[in-house]
């Protein structure tokens, strides 16, 4: 049973959302302000945080980037198009408006959790690209490629969100315990680097650059 941990002051929403979580199936658990909701994550380990912003103590924006491995979905009713954009970059794997359907909430809460059993998968595959979690194995068509830790590290994480844009914080924040050596100054010639081993292995471009943003799969 997937454990939904619901962060949001506003007792009726987060009534209304453990009655829905709780009939789909789902273990739920509530914390009523920024401060709570970090000891809730602590203590729960969830499986997804719904996350308001607008939170008593702490606010939404900054509990978020305290939130590791664990998805989260901001629901959120001063959400505008540059607080998506920046939401999206610090983290969060997804976002809804108030006032939201419910049943759009599930979809997007299933999404999420598919998202994160296809990043637990030991063998990831992207077109032509096998990477295997066990082995530390990579292959680009029928050729196996030799990579250094921080490239593996980055390709890896890459490939775990292929349709998202990592930002290049988020980048170097998520493989800091198996890289430390990455600096913001050096991932770019990392990112160089693992981009031609690849192409030079199947004559395929993997790995794109968003400018100003980051980097994500190729599609």
């Amino acid at each position: 049973m997937k454990h939904i941990l619901i962060i949001d002051d506003d007792i009726h929403i987060g009534d209304m959302l453990e009655e829905v979580l709780t009939r789909e199936g789902y273990r739920v658990s509530r914390a009523y302000s920024g401060t709570e909701a970090l000891l809730a994550v602590k203590a729960f380990s969830p499986d997804l945080v719904l996350l308001d912003l607008m939170l008593p103590g702490l606010a939404g924006e900054e509990v978020l980037p305290k939130i590791k491995g664990i998805p989260v979905i901001v629901v959120s009713a001063k959400i505008d198009q540059q607080n998506k954009v920046e939401l999206l970059l610090g983290g969060a794997a997804d976002y809804i408006t108030k006032p939201f359907d419910i049943s759009e909430l599930l979809a997007r809460i299933t999404v999420a959790l598919r998202r994160v059993a296809v990043a637990e998968r030991p063998v990831l595959v992207h077109g032509g690209l096998r990477l295997d979690t066990e082995t530390h194995t990579v292959t680009a068509g029928d050729t196996e490629v030799k990579l250094t830790r921080t490239e593996y590290a980055i390709l890896k994480l890459l490939m775990q969100n292929p349709t998202q844009v990592l930002s290049k914080s988020h980048l170097l924040d998520r493989i800091s315990e198996d890289t430390p050596d990455c600096t913001e100054s050096s991932l770019k010639i990392h990112v160089s680097n693992l981009r031609k081993k690849l192409r030079e292995a199947d004559g395929e471009e993997h790995i794109e650059a968003v400018w100003g943003i980051g980097f994500k799969m190729k599609e």
